[in-house]
């Protein structure tokens, strides 16, 4: 269904580079992608703009095209009654930003996509907003058809009341806006955090409110690095350590969780993890693979390790192209039906296993219960290998061998069926979330074969993403194009500084510097503080929002604030320091108000409360990598190490003054302050605060 037949003419849209406009370039609708040529026409002609933004793994997107965009007398009418227009929200999150918030305000509920607006021809304000519309009237809401000629009709009869809406909307837009505080929010925000967290943990299933759950990978990393400093501070919290840890269980154990091979879809649609929504986002995948090196690193716990390798592997093996960038998505569907790919019949099951396998497996994975998807079984972890082999009565390591055994029978048959579609694009925000967290687990797992991934997918950004000193934002086929948004910048940046930490490279410093010199002057508002979600050469749209709070995406602000306090710290910069400063202080009453939703801004606010620890060690080569590990023992996310080689010099900054000596030495600094060097390398181990 992601790809319907060709059975018509192509459109414009053949032409485009996003596979998701790409899925409609024979629809008989006369599709436009957003550009200049469509505004204008909608402008001399004026005819309401239709626009449809969605995403090619988006399963209702699918049920849409297939139902209203591929029909001849749907494609008629809105030929003839608005000129059309189609946006991957992917390439275009700007866009796809400003009009979910308009609908927000329009609706009073929050949208999702397909997001279906209807835009004023001169000013591309809202009309109407709303998102899947079905060919027939059902479930409340109304044919397709009778939209489109309700629209057109509100359009000819009531000019003025559609001119007061859009004025309204234009006031409601400009009230988002943050105001900055005169000081920054006390370290007792943190603490309301929690409490907001534990006030919606879900005891029994883990994850923070009910179905549909999503990961929220943020809240996670919050959780787990609350426990490292009440550690480190003697006081151990365990409860903010529960939360994390049993949520990413029930993740890893659970139908989110592709059990075969690797990699964690996007949502789940109960309360157990269970059944998910069964598209796989690049964006997820990079942020819960750094979360399950944190949890492995923190507890030791083996079931991390196995689901960070499961998922990188995956990474590596499905979602990197040759040329190194990581690919966006796989599709929920296949061969028309969502889940196809992945669910199994049981009596196939059966004949594919030996006995000795299928009694363990049929345990653990539930095919001793009831069929949990249309008649079939999606693979669950409702039993552990340890409680499966306590009900046998087998030595648990003999029960691990079977289950492994049957794990790769089974992937090899599933490798045999027709594959979800792939998005090929290459998005620089999404690739830098993954670059981050394939170098944290290269650096964890002693993995240099993730390491090299990562290396091989900022070298792609870097040769293809980055020109003139500036980011673009997607590639697809070799062809790049559209600026790039904070989140492009801020989340690499931030990937900079972790491969930093995993081997030391003049080069990439030198990158991080330009990167957030970019961010100082194309995004960052220096009368109100904060980063705006487009650079100041942006095309103008109807609001230029600072987005502050986490979404699917972690907070661009929140990642800026973090990324340049730390950069500001390492180099002495405090060009840097204050711009993260002023960035609290704009978020300061929308942390107040609802913390447990800013939780990347939280991260930022606590380093800038109490600044990390940063070690910067001086040794010949061959004996760094030595006190590297030392300095990198167990989980410390308030300590950041760079092992820079002798032979480096010209260091820029505060670097400068850190200087080789006769024998390795390591300089401790936290904010302005910087201890003697240390020369042993056991007094680099331990957990700091």
């Amino acid at each position: 269904m992601s790809n319907p037949p060709s059975a018509g003419p192509a459109n414009r849209l053949a032409e485009a580079t996003s596979p998701y406009l790409r899925q409609h370039a024979h629809n008989p609708v006369d599709w436009w992608p957003w550009c200049p040529e469509a505004l204008a026409l909608a402008r001399e002609q004026d005819r309401p703009i239709l626009l449809s933004i969605g995403y090619s793994a988006c399963h209702w997107c699918h049920v849409m095209a297939h139902e209203s965009f591929e029909d001849q007398a749907t494609a008629e009418l809105m030929n003839r009654l608005f000129v059309n227009i189609k946006v991957d929200r992917e390439e275009r999150p700007d866009l796809d930003r400003v009009y979910q918030t308009a609908h927000q305000l329009m609706a009073r509920r929050s949208g999702g996509w397909p997001l279906t607006v209807f835009l004023t021809p001169e000013t591309h304000l809202p009309i109407f907003a709303g998102t899947y519309f079905p060919r027939e009237p059902r479930h409340g809401l109304p044919a397709f058809s009778q939209l489109l000629n309700g629209v057109a009709r509100a359009w000819r009869e009531q000019q003025a009341a559609i001119s007061a809406q859009a004025a309204d909307l234009t006031e409601a837009l400009g009230r988002l806006e943050p105001a900055a505080d005169t000081a920054l929010p006390g370290a007792d925000v943190l603490d309301a955090a929690l409490t907001q967290l534990a006030g919606s943990f879900d005891e029994q299933d883990g994850g923070f409110g009910r179905a549909p759950k999503f990961p929220h990978a943020t809240n996670l990393e919050f959780l787990l690095q609350h426990h490292a400093r009440t550690i480190a501070a003697g006081e151990p919290d365990g409860r903010s350590l529960r939360m994390a840890v049993v949520t990413l269980e029930r993740m890893i154990r659970g139908g989110i969780n592709d059990q075969l091979g690797g990699g964690f879809c996007r949502y789940s649609v109960d309360d157990r993890w269970e059944i998910p929504h069964f598209e796989k986002m690049l964006y997820d995948n990079g942020p819960l693979l750094a979360l399950c090196c944190d949890a492995y690193a923190g507890t030791g716990d083996s079931l991390f390790r196995e689901a960070a390798e499961a998922t990188a592997n995956w990474l590596m093996r499905e979602m990197q192209s040759p040329q190194g960038g990581y690919y966006s998505s796989l599709d929920a569907d296949s061969e028309g039906h969502e889940g196809r790919y992945y669910v199994w019949d049981r009596e196939q099951v059966r004949a594919l296993l030996t006995p000795a396998e299928y009694e363990p497996f049929a345990i653990v994975y539930g095919l001793d219960q009831p069929a949990n998807f249309e008649g079939q079984w999606h693979l669950h972890g409702y039993q552990t290998p340890v409680e499966a082999a306590r009900r046998l009565g087998l030595p648990p390591a003999q029960v691990a061998a079977l289950l492994a055994g049957a794990r790769a029978t089974l992937f090899a048959e599933r490798e045999r069926r027709v594959r979800p579609d792939r998005d090929e694009k290459v998005l620089t925000a999404w690739n830098a979330l993954t670059i981050k967290a394939m170098a944290r687990a290269g650096r964890v797992l002693e993995r240099p074969d993730y390491l090299e991934s990562a290396q091989a997918a900022l070298g792609f950004i870097r040769r293809t993403l980055w020109r003139n000193g500036r980011l673009l934002a997607t590639c697809k086929d070799g062809t790049a194009h559209l600026n790039a948004y904070l989140d492009d910048y801020a989340n690499l940046l931030d990937a900079l500084l972790e491969l930093l930490q995993t081997r030391w490279s003049r080069a990439d410093l030198d990158f991080a510097v330009d990167l957030a010199e970019v961010l100082l002057d194309q995004f960052h508002d220096t009368q109100a503080g904060g980063f705006w979600f487009t650079g100041r050469d942006h095309e103008p749209l109807i609001h230029r929002p600072k987005p502050l709070g986490d979404e699917s995406l972690p907070s661009g602000n929140g990642i800026a604030a973090h990324a340049l306090q730390r950069l500001g710290h390492l180099l002495g910069e405090p060009r840097y320091l204050d711009a993260a400063t002023g960035t609290l202080k704009l978020a300061a009453e929308a942390i107040r108000g609802l913390p447990y939703a800013h939780a990347t801004l939280l991260l930022a606010l606590d380093e800038s409360l109490d600044p990390p620890e940063l070690l910067v060690i001086r040794a010949e080569s061959d004996l760094l990598d030595d006190w590297q590990t030392a300095a990198q023992q167990g989980y410390q996310p308030r300590r950041m190490v760079l092992a820079i080689p002798n032979t480096e010099t010209d260091l820029p900054g505060a670097l400068a003054g850190l200087v080789p000596g006769a024998g390795p030495r390591a300089y401790r600094c936290r904010g302005t302050h910087c201890e003697p060097p240390l020369t042993e390398s056991a007094a680099l181990s331990g957990q700091q605060p």
